[in-house]
């Protein structure tokens, strides 16, 4: 048992261009008048990302296509692997010399705002236009009412359906927009029962943060305030568990020690990839890896079922990462065109794809749509569906919070394994990560 523990414990854890960059909307920065203005002179900006090989190849050529429209200007390119970018941005920041612009990611936008070491975008909306960004998208970037980011994709979340395994025991698809909890865990048991359970309805459920806090908007809360604090009552997170523990009980769901068995396994090997799950949590842009890792399941993607007392926009889209810019630049007005044509240019949409997830911006999205397959289609859809329902953003993850990921599957899993009551896990999970929190104040 202390294997399947250790093994469960591992997986729960594991344009728009110069015109409308011209044209401006100035959200929290004062009159464009005040602000910095493009010079015809020579300008250097240092730029940095994380990602592979593609996403460099990529971003290369945007650099390419920004400096043709901007001659005077010359765009030093940084980049990394995840596990190194941050370490050689704190330590870049410590020492005065934090590039110009940078790709962000939420985990860490609150910190290095709090700490002033990024531009407010609102000082600068003569040069990037922030309006090209729904705003229930462009609130994902703001901390404390400031503009520190602007979002370059986005998801939200959806459940994806095996409609393979749905014909294969003459189940009909469920309506998404009208479908409740009851039905959705009826559907489930249906799967798990006609299969004899060599296929299960649903698959695990309850320890990701992205979950948590589309099952908190339904109850009409949210996992963390405006002030950055934890806002999810505890009751709120047992039953989200609760609802995780029904599905196994019943066999809707597979048994915590056929999920621990499956944690670690490569994405073409998962029960969802093999025909051996019906439905699933997921951000919708992972649509594409899904289907491309199974062997020709037909997978379709729709918006979580809901009950009388759901609470309308509850939908959100979650940023996949940002573009910011140093507060320390020389060159803020450059820095933020430089932004601007990231986000919204139709050559560098078509350039990036989805690589960095689906385009916030619309005129992005509108550029690469005859570009994308079905899935892909399927995918910028649902997002643009999901975008229009959408309430107020979730704050994004305060300062101090970037563990908790692995607080919540840490507790999660001691209820799984009958270590914790739901109760008293979930109050350890608000008081860790808490604690954790107040410690960066």
């Amino acid at each position: 048992m202390k294997n399947v523990q250790r093994r469960i414990s591992r997986g729960l854890a594991a344009a728009a261009a110069a015109t409308l960059a011209l044209t401006g909307c100035a959200v929290g920065g004062g009159s464009s008048k005040d602000q910095p203005e493009l010079t015809n002179e020579p300008v250097t900006l240092t730029m940095t990302w994380w990602g592979a090989d593609a996403r460099t190849k990529a971003t290369n050529e945007a650099i390419e296509l920004f400096e043709k429209k901007y001659p005077n200007i010359n765009v030093e390119p940084q980049f990394s692997d995840w596990g190194g970018y941050w370490d050689r941005l704190a330590t870049a920041t410590a020492g005065g010399d934090m590039p110009d612009v940078m790709q962000f990611d939420q985990l860490y936008l609150a910190s290095y705002a709090d700490r002033g070491t990024l531009l407010d975008l609102g000082t600068v909306s003569n040069t990037l236009d922030l309006s090209v960004t729904p705003e229930s998208v462009l609130q994902t970037g703001q901390v404390d009412g400031k503009q520190y980011a602007m979002p370059l994709g986005g998801s939200p979340n959806a459940v994806i359906v095996n409609k393979t395994v749905l014909d294969q025991y003459g189940i009909p698809l469920p309506d998404f927009d009208t479908w409740t909890w009851d039905e959705f865990t009826a559907l489930a048991q249906e799967v798990s029962d006609k299969s004899g359970g060599k296929t299960w309805g649903v698959g695990p459920f309850g320890a990701d943060t992205f979950g948590l806090t589309m099952w908190a908007r339904q109850h009409g809360e949210n996992l963390y305030d405006a002030d950055g604090n934890i806002a999810i009552k505890p009751e709120t997170i047992v039953s989200f568990w609760q609802q995780a523990q029904d599905w196994i009980k019943s066999g809707a769901a597979p048994s915590v020690e056929h999920i621990a068995e499956g944690t670690g396994a490569p994405l073409d090997q998962t029960d969802l990839t093999l025909g051996k799950l019906a439905m699933a949590f997921i951000p919708a842009g992972q649509l594409s890896a899904y289907s491309k890792a199974s062997a020709g399941l037909d997978f379709v993607i729709g918006n979580w079922p809901t009950d009388a007392d759901t609470k309308e926009g509850f939908q959100f889209i979650k940023p996949t990462m940002y573009w910011a810019a140093s507060s320390k630049s020389e060159h803020p007005a450059e820095a933020a065109a430089l932004i601007n044509f990231l986000i919204s240019d139709p050559e560098v949409a078509k350039t990036f794809g989805t690589d960095r997830g689906l385009p916030a911006a619309p005129v992005a999205q509108d550029a690469i749509a005859s570009t994308l397959d079905p899935i892909g289609r399927q995918i910028l859809g649902y997002t643009k569906s999901m975008t229009e329902q959408a309430g107020e953003a979730q704050p994004i993850t305060p300062n101090g919070a970037s563990d908790s990921e692995s607080i919540l599957s840490r507790n999660f899993q001691s209820v799984l394994f009958g270590e914790q009551s739901p109760e008293a896990a979930a109050q350890k999970f608000i008081d860790e990560l808490q604690s954790s929190i107040d410690a960066t104040k």
